[in-house]
């Protein structure tokens, strides 16, 4: 009998699956969606918000993307999708594609094996937060909370900025910043808008899917009135949790259900707030808020959210996942990963790995792996500065990664959810093996993880995913300064099953993209890394970048000071009139 409802739910699985097709032109699209400022952003066929998308397990996703910005390149990352045996869809150029140049066309094609809510983003730097990005569910008659709701809402929390990305990087990686302060957001969005309403009926229990789709800040969350109750974190199911509060990381996801009253004469604010202790200054004309109703009654009023004294957003350490997976066996692999913020010898502010910031090698890394045979297993052949770790297949690795910066980041490793075993409260330094909390035996997994200022993280994941995966800060103005790290798992398991497609290669030729060798693009000594490209070289012993910056100014002063006196004496002597 169990045999035979197995039997059955396959069969039923595979029926639902189905080919959904794409054809996308990436376009810019004027939008203003706070009602302050009308500003260029980045649309699918000339719409934006961009389509939230709904797949169910088994579909086969075919998207032809078509780059119409005319003066960008672009990409798209599935993010949070395994993409077992399509490591080369997961969307980074210079990872695992070249860019899609402007004019050109682009095909992903992949099939869905997970459920869960995502979202897809561009991944090519800076851009996503200018509008190429949007919140995506799968669903599955077996997940374990199907029949326990009565309808879905998805719900998207992002920040804004009303100059766009290029300019504001341009400003933020500049010896003139030299504190590396992040350009502060001027306002909070709730799906892709603000003063949102949320129709709702009494009595009913709704599946609400939540997704940070930001560049910068994190939010707290919660529903005046209302409590929720966590069933999934980036794609794992967990038992159930009661919390009031959440705190949503960029590129996090949250799934909880929340029963409605039965009582009609009210509506209740649900609250997004960004968290100001990311934010260098908060300028005195923002409001990083961001209010919705839920909506009992239309003619009702729609109050003001309370006001609240502290932040007590439920720990999600804590969670437990539904399938009980215990905690993996012993790491054969431990990758130490220590995070700072530092200036180079531009004056610039940049973000470290271990003293290297991440920059892009000539050749994306998977199609070196592709094209150096036995050498693939050598990190060396990546480049220095793509921060490569390679993994062996089926292998047990443990990140341990100390931040030694006095923000919070939030971390995000493609290809795999991981166990976290340990995250202590602030200032906890360094992870020391000698002084630590016993690991829970059913860790809670997700893919983003947030660590706390001057901490740490222990996360571990099973290396049975052959691909090159990023693991990277998901604020994207760290990502963009190098704060990213490659890992190359099971390089030689992918010289057996993977192949690039034509259109991919195309793509390389097209953005005069190299795609063959090591990091270099040297076909002949995998070793030689004459030619890679290199991060700025360190500033020189002694300077500081606020040394660099007050040089600066002098020698601009000083400038100007001579200037001023050479076209003061240059300038025809008048003789003044005598008085009489």
């Amino acid at each position: 009998m169990v045999i035979y409802f197995l039997a059955v739910a396959v069969h039923l699985l595979a029926a639902s699956a189905a080919t959904v097709t794409y054809n996308w032109n990436i376009t810019w699209v004027t939008a203003n969606p706070d009602g302050q400022q009308d500003r260029p952003v980045i649309g699918i066929n000339g719409q934006w918000p961009l389509p939230v998308l709904n797949f169910t397990k088994g579909d086969r996703v075919i998207a032809h993307v078509h780059n119409a910005l005319g003066n960008e390149s672009t990409s798209l990352h599935w993010h949070g999708f395994f993409q077992n045996g399509t490591n080369h869809m997961d969307g980074p150029p210079a990872t695992t594609q070249c860019e899609i140049s402007p004019g050109t066309t682009f095909t992903y094609d992949f099939t869905v094996d997970q459920t869960g809510t995502y979202w897809y983003h561009s991944h090519t730097r800076g851009q996503y937060p200018d509008g190429l990005r949007q919140i995506l569910t799968i669903q599955d008659p077996e997940d374990p909370y199907t029949g326990h709701y009565d309808e879905e809402r998805v719900l998207t929390l992002s920040d804004w900025y009303y100059d766009q990305m290029p300019s504001l990087l341009q400003g933020f990686i500049n010896v003139l910043n030299p504190t590396g302060a992040e350009p502060v957001p001027n306002a909070a969005l709730m799906n892709d808008t603000q003063n949102l309403t949320i129709p709702v009926e009494p009595g009913k229990t709704y599946l609400f899917r939540v997704a940070n789709v930001g560049a910068f800040a994190s939010q707290y969350f919660w529903i005046e009135g209302h409590s929720m109750k966590i069933v999934e974190v980036d794609g794992v199911w967990t038992k159930p949790a009661e919390a009031d509060m959440i705190y949503v990381a960029s590129a996090q996801r949250y799934s909880f259900l929340v029963t409605m009253k039965n009582d009609t004469s009210k509506n209740y604010p649900i609250v997004g707030s960004m968290d100001t202790d990311l934010f260098d200054k908060i300028p005195p004309t923002l409001n990083f808020n961001v209010t919705s109703w839920l909506v009992y009654d239309d003619s009702a009023q729609k109050p003001d959210p309370s006001q609240i004294d502290e932040f007590q957003p439920f720990d999600d350490f804590t969670l437990v996942p539904v399938d009980g997976i215990e905690q993996y066996e012993a790491a054969d692999h431990t990758i130490t990963l220590d995070v700072k913020m530092d200036n180079l010898g531009n004056g610039a502010n940049y973000a470290f790995f271990n003293d290297i910031s991440y920059v892009m090698p000539k050749v994306p890394t998977l199609y070196s792996v592709l094209t150096t045979g036995s050498a693939a297993t050598n990190p060396v052949v990546y480049g220095t500065d793509t921060n490569p770790f390679v993994l062996q297949k089926d292998e047990i690795v443990d990140i341990i990664l100390n931040n030694d910066d006095t923000g919070k980041h939030p971390f995000h490793l493609h290809g795999h959810n991981f166990q976290v075993l340990a995250r202590p409260s602030d200032d906890s330094g360094h992870y020391d093996p000698n002084n630590h909390t016993s690991f829970p035996a059913v860790p809670m997994r997700r893919d983003t993880l947030i660590v706390y200022p001057s901490s740490n993280f222990i996360i571990r994941f099973k290396a049975n995913n052959p691909g090159v995966w990023l693991f990277h800060c998901h604020i994207e103005w760290h990502m963009d300064s190098g704060l990213t790290a490659t890992m190359v798992e099971a390089p030689l398991e992918l010289q057996k099953t993977l192949s690039i497609p034509k259109d991919h290669l195309e793509a390389c030729d097209a953005s005069g993209t190299l795609r063959a060798g090591n990091a270099a693009g040297n076909t002949k000594n995998f070793e030689d890394l004459t030619g890679a490209n290199r991060m700025v070289s360190p500033l020189p012993e002694g300077f500081t970048g606020r040394g660099i910056v007050a040089l600066v100014f002098s020698c601009i002063a000083a400038v100007l000071g001579l200037a001023s006196i050479i076209w003061y004496g240059l300038a025809p002597i008048t003789q003044t009139p005598a008085q009489s």
